[in-house]
């Protein structure tokens, strides 16, 4: 059975970076695209950055690129998703999504998701 299991959220200052990891057991292989969406309450799940299984190619919501970077080890099946220059509107909760086929901007592009970690950005 594919698990995922995200870390790393917590409160976080206005203008800080914030350091995400998911870690992906279960699996009989690395051959998964692995994606982060995030949510706030009454929300639906929002795109936020995805990286392709090879991690040869990476995807970013327009509201990430210049202040994101999306990378994985295959080695410890762990994705890392970074974001700086954080804002009060990054507040939400952010889940790790995983699919064979799909790097994709919607989360039922994907066929497993984790629980997902609260991020708050507040002084």
């Amino acid at each position: 059975q594919v698990r995922l299991e995200e870390s790393g959220g917590g409160l976080v200052a206005p203008g800080g970076l914030l350091r995400l990891s998911c870690v992906v057991s279960g699996v009989t292989d690395n051959g998964y695209n692995m994606g982060y969406f995030r949510a706030t309450p009454g929300q639906a799940r929002d795109f936020v950055a995805c990286i392709t299984w090879g991690g040869g190619t990476t995807y970013f919501a327009d509201s990430m690129k210049g202040r994101a970077t999306i990378g994985r080890d295959n080695g410890e099946n762990t994705v890392f998703l970074e974001i700086q220059h954080l804002t009060p509107e990054d507040t939400a909760v952010y889940y790790c999504h995983a699919d064979k086929y799909y790097c994709g901007v919607l989360p039922d592009d994907y066929d497993y998701r984790g629980q997902g970690t609260q991020v708050t950005v507040s002084s």
